[in-house]
């Protein structure tokens, strides 16, 4: 076998090879904007659709009439540079962020890699933040507890995790948080590349986990990524987005191409 017939052996095992053509994520002519203000009373105030002369800065579009639609086990790649829109994007499919106009259809259960800390009460143990979050997440009782076991063998907490979340560290938060989105089978996962969590070890473990669940043929993957030789690893589909718009929508290989030659 050639290199290069090896090589396209290794991305067919990598890649997902079964995707159904149910449709779990649509994005309808969506725009999300956002006003800007001088201070935080001036962000106040506008709340009430009252704004004091020289606190209101404007609006950004930090997505605009952004329309795609995502099937049941796709592995998608976003690629755009810094404040393209992708981080927007991915919040109002995790019901984070909402549209200021269009409609976002999501179906399944969605897990992000995103803002892993998003969501703890400090004051609680980081096991009592572990139930808060599956209740959040509509989990039952039972389903909390038969995967609490995991979640704290994965985070490497030890006696930590009976203790106030206010004691952490911001690493150890973080790695709670990584180790509850991971436990959930979700049917839709989100993640960014850019997601540092722990030591190289743990970083290590992180990034192995990620792997299985995207090669899971029922779960689909949105994925935020600079790196475009990541995103052919995974990824069969990729979305270029530039100022919140839409830009280029087609294979890998073809939305790399081009996110390398015009960015």
């Amino acid at each position: 076998m050639s290199s290069s017939e090896a090589t396209a052996a290794e991305d067919k095992r990598l890649r997902k090879t079964s995707i159904s053509d149910e449709v779990v994520i649509e994005f309808d002519d969506v725009t999300k904007t956002y006003n800007l203000y001088k201070n935080d009373r001036g962000r106040f105030l506008g709340i009430f659709n009252y704004n004091r002369k020289g606190s209101f800065l404007g609006s950004v579009d930090a997505c605009k009439n952004l329309s795609f639609s995502v099937k049941k086990g796709e592995a998608v790649a976003f690629l755009g540079r810094n404040g393209a829109g992708k981080s927007t994007t991915l919040k109002m499919v995790t019901g984070v962020a909402h549209p200021t106009s269009g409609t976002v259809k999501v179906k399944g259960r969605v897990s992000a890699l995103l803002e892993l800390t998003a969501g703890f009460d400090m004051q609680l143990t980081g096991r009592e933040n572990i139930a808060l979050r599956g209740q959040i997440m509509g989990l039952k009782r039972a389903e909390i507890k038969e995967l609490e076991p995991g979640i704290i063998e994965f985070a490497e907490l030890g006696l930590y995790i009976d203790q106030p979340m206010r004691t952490y560290s911001s690493g150890m938060k973080a790695r709670l948080g990584f180790a509850f989105a991971v436990a959930i089978e979700p049917e839709i996962l989100v993640v960014d590349e850019a997601l540092s969590v722990g030591d190289r070890a743990f970083q290590r473990k992180c990034i192995e986990r990620i792997r299985e669940i995207m090669m899971d043929e029922t779960v689909t993957v949105l994925f935020v990524t600079h790196a475009s030789s990541t995103a052919q690893e995974f990824c069969s589909r990729g979305i270029v987005l530039d100022h919140g718009q839409k830009v280029f929508d087609g294979s890998i290989n073809d939305a790399t191409d081009y996110y390398e030659k015009n960015y």
